[in-house]
């Protein structure tokens, strides 16, 4: 049985997409059927159209999908990443995880497999700190947080066991080789388990 999973992520500028992508591109490696969806836009026109990187992502993304909670219902493995603002989650994936209270309430995300990323503009910029909070929301759902740890040794060169992250310098950098290889990892990893999770539950003979 595949692993159905999604990739449901907010970027600005592009870089948080770039890992998205690379996410996904590891989870297929391992077999999942993966979709990437974006959640909804928050920020009004004249702050997106006063920025040229942000104007143009939006509009080289305008087919991606958003993501509903059905996305979330009908997925055995989900990632959720977004930039950090202030050292949280942006604004645009929270208000997205905020409306699953009905899923919450009646224990539909329990045992789902999720996994975080994220990117910010400067090295200490929070990275860390928003892939934990996005993590403080999977455990209020009953979730199997899986994250990369250092198993892999792509890990030791990129340093962040909590989820894959880049430092994007206000957006005018992409991510580099060893953060895309360190995606496709966390990717491959998560959908790793998933089956394995999935294939643990199933009726013997199945």
């Amino acid at each position: 049985m595949s692993v159905k999973a999604a990739v449901i992520y907010y970027s600005a500028t592009g870089t948080t997409y770039a890992l998205a992508q690379a996410i996904a591109e590891g989870a297929r490696e391992a077999g999942a059927d993966v979709r990437i969806l974006k959640v909804k836009e928050l920020a009004p026109e004249e702050a997106i159209a006063s920025n040229e990187g942000w104007n143009q992502h939006r509009l080289e993304t305008q087919d991606v999908p958003e993501a509903t909670l059905d996305d979330l219902a009908n997925s055995d493995l989900i990632f959720f990443g977004a930039p950090t603002r202030y050292g949280l989650p942006a604004a645009q994936l929270k208000q997205f995880l905020d409306t699953t209270g009905p899923l919450w309430a009646k224990g539909a995300l329990v045992n789902k497999i999720v996994s975080g990323f994220t990117s910010a503009a400067t090295a200490h910029g929070g990275q860390e700190s928003t892939i934990l909070a996005l993590y403080n929301t999977f455990h209020h759902w009953g979730s199997i947080v899986v994250s990369p740890g250092y198993a892999d040794p792509i890990q030791f060169q990129v340093g962040n066991p909590y989820g894959v992250s880049f430092q994007s310098n206000n957006g005018q950098l992409k991510p580099d080789e060893p953060t895309l290889q360190a995606a496709r990892f966390q990717g491959r990893r998560a959908a790793q388990v998933a089956a394995q999770f999935i294939a643990g539950r199933a009726p013997a003979g199945a």
